[in-house]
């Protein structure tokens, strides 16, 4: 194992390992026992932190279920979800500044983000769609360099549903450029925290004492 990952054994490459998979599902427990460890939680923290808790294990599970839908789609799917979640970010602000440049003959990017009307602020984006423990190396982030500046530009984000070596982000952060890298984990949350292909099932009101009202 540690012959085959020199740069790095990480929950990718645990995943590869069916035990390490049942160590991570979720398991139901019966009503009764739930809710006494809900109970236990709810005494040991406050009830605002108890539902954060909550909240953020069930998104860590829908992050991991995307990852797998996202998989299941063409390369191209990739490259028109990147530019939606750099647009439900903020980025390009109307839909006509970004565009969808992947195909034969691309010049090694998938999209371009202008944030100005006039392109004089651009984003170059890649990406691609590996499986989850595939690498993406140096090498690939070199040739990314190469396209931005056939863009004339210095700023790019390389999305892949796989991971990045040590080499790779080593690089990305030694280059002049300003390279952001986002491995499938990342991706994943994001799309959760901006609902890029999620929508809200419920919401909860967690209340408390108005002190203004007792104070007349």
């Amino acid at each position: 194992m540690l012959l085959k990952h020199l740069d790095r054994v990480d929950m990718s490459v645990l995943s590869g390992f069916a035990e390490y998979r049942e160590f991570r599902t979720p398991r139901s427990l019966p009503k009764t026992e739930a809710g006494g460890a809900v109970a236990a939680v709810a005494d040991e923290v406050s009830p605002s932190e108890a539902i954060g808790s909550l909240v953020q294990q069930a998104d860590d599970a829908l992050a991991s279920e995307l990852l797998d839908r996202v998989l299941q789609q063409p390369p191209a799917f990739l490259e028109r979800l990147a530019l939606r979640l750099l647009r439900a970010m903020g980025y390009g602000g109307r839909e006509s500044l970004l565009e969808h440049t992947g195909k034969s003959g691309d010049a090694g990017l998938d999209g371009l983000v202008r944030q100005d009307a006039l392109g004089l602020d651009l984003v170059g984006v890649q990406a691609k769609r590996y499986d989850k423990l595939a690498t993406v190396q140096r090498p690939e982030l070199q040739a990314f360099v190469g396209a931005l500046q056939g863009a004339q530009t210095s700023r790019g984000v390389f999305v892949t549903t796989g991971r990045f070596s040590a080499g790779a982000r080593q690089f990305a952060e030694g280059v002049a450029m300003r390279l952001v890298l986002l491995d499938g984990i990342e991706l994943a949350r994001l799309m959760v925290r901006y609902n890029v292909g999620v929508s809200v099932r419920e919401t909860f009101d967690l209340k408390q004492i108005e002190e203004e009202f007792f104070e007349d």
